[in-house]
């Protein structure tokens, strides 16, 4: 199957601005403009107790400049893994235009009250799911599971402003951003964005 085919927009890595989050908002504004399709839909990789890593994609909810959102359970798998460990990596990769960018940092879980927001605004049957308690649980049977959302949607109706408290938003603070402008030659552009003594540095990898 054919790759990388082209045909994609320029980048000059030698005009960019001087921090990540800025050349962030610009490439997502052009995905945007230019019909990517769920463009804010992300990787999130993780370690678990052993060691071993873990990915799963999932939406990217807000970003500044202070860092990138996004939402989970604490008690879920992923949200115990951010607890044991809160080193992670955010991956976008947009086939249509061939960019891709990689972000490490750190987790770190924002207030309750932007917790409490975030999981209002979520669709009824999502907050249904997630009030249930039971992701990543072995499930027995897919009855078991239309039968719970139609018990704990009741449960939504009586009680609309009911809150998971276990529910949280997430923001991860970048140490490292690497730029990465796919070439049909395989002349791949690579920015990489530093944390050094809370100064970004800007250097060119190879291909």
């Amino acid at each position: 199957m054919k790759s990388l085919e082209g045909p994609f927009p320029k980048f000059d890595p030698m005009n960019v601005p001087s921090n990540p989050t800025e050349l962030f908002q610009e490439w997502f504004q052009f995905v945007i403009k230019n019909g990517v399709h769920e463009p804010h839909s992300m990787t999130l990789s993780t370690v678990d107790n052993l060691g071993q890593p873990d990915a799963r994609v999932l939406i990217l909810k807000d970003m500044d400049e202070d860092g990138w959102y996004f939402a989970s359970g604490s008690n879920s798998a992923k949200g115990q893994q951010l607890k044991m460990n809160p080193h992670v990596s955010l991956t976008f990769y947009w086939s249509l235009i061939g960019r891709q960018v990689r972000i490490r940092g750190t987790s770190l879980r924002v207030g309750e009250g932007l917790s409490a927001k975030d999981f209002l605004e979520r669709g009824g049957v999502a907050r249904a799911i997630a009030l249930l308690g039971k992701q990543s649980n072995i499930l027995p049977d897919r009855k078991v599971l239309e039968e719970s959302l139609i018990n704990q949607i009741r449960r939504m109706k009586e009680k609309p402003d009911t809150v998971d408290p276990h529910w949280c938003l997430y923001k991860v603070t970048a140490r490292e951003v690497e730029f990465w402008q796919g070439d049909r030659e395989r002349k791949h552009i690579r920015l990489l964005y530093r944390l050094e003594n809370n100064k970004w540095i800007k250097e060119l990898l190879w291909p």
